[in-house]
């Protein structure tokens, strides 16, 4: 499933979450890296959430939070065919629904020089049978 959207930015509070020794550990366990310590925030159009909502259950997995802090539910996916991470879906969220956050383990802005509006795209990981 491969979505479009814009880079924009963020309320630069991922960076502290993400930082979160009990979250960072679980996202390296269940996603294979250690994620560099900030989200990149994709404003995609309102079609696509249509499509993120037929994602059936199984493929998403949940990073489990402690204390104040909420789960994160998480799906595997791509950028721009290059960096592999995950989008993930705090359930304490300030962001509408239409911005997406994607999690690797490098800096995204500076490894592939996204600055704001610029286009990407999302291949997320869902296996259809």
């Amino acid at each position: 499933m491969k979505i479009l959207g814009f880079v924009i930015s963020g309320t630069k509070k991922g960076g502290y979450f993400i930082s979160q020794k009990f979250y960072s550990e679980q996202i390296e366990e269940k996603l294979g890296f250690k994620p560099f310590p900030g989200t990149l925030n994709i404003q995609i159009q309102e079609g696509n959430l249509e499509q993120i909502a037929k994602i059936p259950l199984e493929e998403i997995g949940t990073i489990k939070g402690k204390g104040d802090f909420g789960d994160v539910k998480y799906i595997k996916a791509s950028l721009n065919g290059e960096i592999n991470g995950a989008i993930v879906f705090p359930v304490k969220t300030q962001h509408p629904q239409d911005i997406l956050e994607f999690i690797a383990n490098v800096n995204l802005r500076e490894h592939l020089t996204l600055e704001d509006g610029a286009l990407v795209s999302l291949d997320i990981k869902v296996i259809q049978g």
